[in-house]
């Protein structure tokens, strides 16, 4: 079949690269999402009744543009002047529903009491003209704006916009949430199932386009407050402003570096093989196999999140790898063969290489294969994404590298480089004459990694993907600093049956709850602005000359003001048909030190020690939900290692047909896993959204080592000889391809270390690691063990 197949290599090279160009066109659909919503999977019940109380409460949507003057006071004339022009500019915004500021917000403390005709326009500033001296002591300690529109320093306001939510896009969620939801408890019947069916592919187009203008906004805020920046620093704020940042440094790193990389890549094979054609066969291999990728998963809809957004660089390796084995059997076949044709030499590298490359295809996506274990919906997606590109790879080079070398003429073996081939026979002196070294130093390092694996954390800090010195990471840790944090966390407390009354309202034991609560968790260094009813109260009794209300005159107050006032002051934190009040806060995500899961244990323990039964209190939003899918992550990854392990050994003995090689297969690839996290714990780099794949990653690179070299160590076996000749045949075979695959990978994804964006520095760190360790282990430890217990064939093995 191979014969007949490779006798057309024009035909083959033209089927594959033109499948590319095609598909490679659909790839313009291909997307990045790093919305908040994508890293927490769709039938997770702490998300779908987080939408769910989203929806009760209606909080809005908003974006915050910090204006902080250089050479003037915050209150004066110029800072007023700015902020106007600003809030005009910004207030035309498409989507934008209303742009708060300083000169708008309603100063109801200057009223005389609390009435049902207050019309808050008329107690803005822009309204009142208030001295700046007065409009500063307003904001000093002011129940809602300090840290929320001024800053406790009074040396910057934010302005914040608020944005109009899609009445249908709304709708449809609703509807969407209420049937996952029940879907969790009991069996959706056939029409609830065709109608969520309907209702996500109406929903997905709407969400598509909200993200699409989410992006265009910031861009344009950007050129807004572009002009202002002579005269004042502006910093923007928001979750939609991180996942702007997210996807820009993400493409600009994948411009920038990938681009830098692939030149640095071409050098090194041009160095290793110092032939354009071993240059020009792996780019082609490498754009083919990430074009015909890129086009299937935009065909599929398909899109990465910042979990997945290293899949680029992880198929780059995975191509590199096949590709340079080919290559070395190539030159290999040239030696043996000195008087065969081209096609001859041809044939006889793919016939040799094609079965070790399907097994390690397979064996290498049952390492990714561990992702689809987490239960976690977008690594799911990751896991699926890799396994598509293992195959993608290893059809492509398959095609591509022996295609292309039937066109190119024959030439003669080039002599191997010295220093490799000593390099190469150290490892198997090492492995062979030095197995009493080899064993205990293996063992040591073994367990003083294994001793990192037990430090190993769980934290995430979106502000801390970005490199301290970076504009991005000044901007966000400012406006976290300032304004009252990031992370979004609510407290939901349903008040109990016995203090409900036919009216909703809010009683003084309500109320006097609420407090504690709030004043409990404002203890807490890294919580940032909290909102509640309790900030209504406390401006309630300002406007009553200090004066607390009675529950009656809260009750009063309540029902006589405004619907657009009640609203706005109230409407976020208190849903009287659900009989629950909503404590808003952020969480400081550059707080120093920062122990996020031990900060939830506090907040639950201070709210039991009020006496608080478990079921009339709940933790939501995103705060509580990443560290939750952070935990789960966790478990999922280090726990299901150990059935990964077990599922590569039932691999390792069908392709092997020997449970003793299953075992010893198994060695160098745990130990590669084990040596990235135990290096991970020891180093003090904490699991996250972006490292917590590493496991699989190294996993993955192991494997691919592993099964190169034992399939070679079997046919050098059956040719005859003693272990250490073996072994000897073995090292200079397949050695030569796991060298120079480890030195290409390490040296071009080392130059991501200068990039801004810390998860990048910390793949390439870590994929770097995992590479070396792979090929020293397979070209010391694994040997050493076939040397000793697999040397010699018999019927059993």
């Amino acid at each position: 079949m191979l014969s007949r197949l490779f006798r057309h290599p024009r035909a083959i090279i033209m089927a594959v690269l033109s499948a590319s160009i095609l598909l490679g066109w659909q790839g313009r659909h291909f997307e990045i999402n790093a919305s908040a919503e994508t890293l927490i999977s769709d039938n997770n019940r702490d998300y779908l009744e987080s939408r769910k109380i989203n929806q009760r409460f209606a909080p809005e949507e908003f974006l915050l543009v910090v204006y902080e003057p250089r050479n003037h006071a915050l209150f004066s004339e110029k800072s007023f002047a700015d902020i106007r022009e600003l809030t005009e500019k910004l207030s035309a915004l498409e989507r934008v529903e209303t742009v708060r500021s300083i000169l708008n917000v309603p100063l109801l403390s200057e009223l005389d009491a609390l009435a049902g005709e207050v019309n808050p326009e008329d107690y803005t500033q822009n309204r009142l003209q208030l001295p700046a001296e007065r409009l500063s002591d307003i904001f000093r300690n002011h129940p809602i704006y300090e840290g929320l529109i001024v800053d406790r320093e009074q040396t910057a306001s934010a302005i914040q916009l608020l944005y109009r939510q899609n009445p249908k896009l709304e709708a449809l969620e609703s509807r969407i949430t209420t049937l996952k939801l029940k879907a969790l408890d009991e069996t959706l019947s056939y029409e609830e199932t065709l109608e969520l069916e309907k209702l996500v592919r109406q929903a997905e187009p709407l969400r598509s386009e909200l993200r699409e203008q989410r992006h265009r906004e910031v861009e344009h805020i950007l050129e807004i407050i572009e002009p202002y920046r002579s005269e004042a620093e502006l910093y923007l704020g928001g979750v939609q402003v991180l996942g702007y940042e997210l996807i820009s440094i993400i493409k600009r790193d994948l411009a920038l570096f990938g681009s830098a990389i692939a030149v640095v890549i071409c050098l090194v094979l041009a160095l290793l093989f110092r032939s354009v054609r071993w240059v020009l066969i792996p780019v082609v291999c490498c754009a083919s196999s990430v074009a015909l990728t890129l086009g299937l998963f935009g065909l599929l809809g398909l899109k990465a999140t910042v979990i997945s957004s290293s899949f680029v660089a992880l198929q780059l390796i995975l191509t590199l790898a096949i590709v340079i084995h080919l290559i070395v059997q190539y030159r290999e076949s040239l030696r043996k063969l000195p008087d065969a044709s081209q096609y001859e030499v041809v044939l006889d590298s793919v016939r040799r290489k094609i079965a070790p490359c399907l097994f390690a295809a397979a064996t290498t996506s049952i390492g990714f294969g561990s992702l689809l274990l987490s239960g976690i919906q977008p690594v799911i997606s990751f896991g699926w994404m890799m396994v598509v590109a293992m195959a993608v790879s290893t059809l492509c080079s398959l095609l591509l590298v022996p295609a292309i070398n039937l066109i190119l003429p024959r030439r003669q073996a080039p002599e191997r480089n010295s220093f490799f081939r000593e390099f190469i026979g150290g490892c198997h002196h090492l492995a062979t004459q030095k197995k009493a070294a080899v064993y205990p130093g293996s063992a040591l390092l073994a367990l003083a990694v294994g001793a990192g694996v037990m430090q190993l954390s769980v934290e995430n800090s979106f502000i801390n993907y970005f490199a301290d010195d970076t504009r991005i990471h000044r901007e966000l840790s400012y406006v976290d600093q300032k304004f009252g944090g990031s992370t979004p966390l609510d407290i939901i407390y349903r008040i109990p049956r016995d203090e409900q009354a036919e009216i909703p309202t809010l009683s003084a034991e309500t109320v006097q709850r609420l407090q504690r609560i709030q004043h409990q968790l404002e203890q807490h260094e890294a919580v940032g602005t909290t909102l509640s009813v309790v900030n209504f109260t406390e401006l309630a009794k300002q406007i009553n000359q200090g004066k607390p209300l009675t529950e009656y005159e809260l009750t009063a107050v309540y029902w006589s003001l405004d619907k657009s006032v009640r609203r706005d002051l109230l409407g976020a934190f208190f849903a009287p048909d659900a009989q629950e009040l909503r404590i808003s806060t952020r969480i400081k995500d550059s707080t120093k030190n920062l122990n996020r899961k031990q900060l939830l244990t506090d907040i639950r323990e201070d709210l039991k020690q009020q006496n608080i039964p478990e079921k009339d209190v709940k933790l939501t939003n995103l705060f509580v939900l990443y560290q939750g899918l952070l935990e789960q992550l966790f478990s999922s990854q280090i726990l299901t290692l150990g059935a990964v392990f077990a599922v590569l050994g039932v691999a390792f003995a069908l392709i092997f047909r020997s449970l003793k090689l299953a075992l010893i297969a198994l060695v160098p690839n745990s130990f590669t896993a084990l040596f990235v996290l135990g290096s991970m714990g020891w180093l003090n780099v904490p699991l996250d959204f972006m490292t917590i794949t590493i496991a699989a990653i190294a996993v993955g690179i192991a494997v691919d080592d592993t099964i190169h070299y034992i399939h070679r160590f079997l046919e050098e076996r059956e040719r005859g000889g003693d272990a250490t000749e073996i072994c000897d045949r073995t090292h200079h075979a397949v050695g030569y391809a796991l060298l120079y695959t480890s030195l290409i990978v390490i040296f071009g994804f080392a130059l991501l270390a200068f990039s801004d964006f810390t998860p990048s520095i910390m793949f390439g760190a870590f994929t770097g690691l995992a590479m070396g360790i792979a090929m020293l282990t397979d070209l010391t430890l694994l040997p050493a063990l076939l040397h000793q217990f697999a040397g010699k064939p018999s019927k059993n093995p």
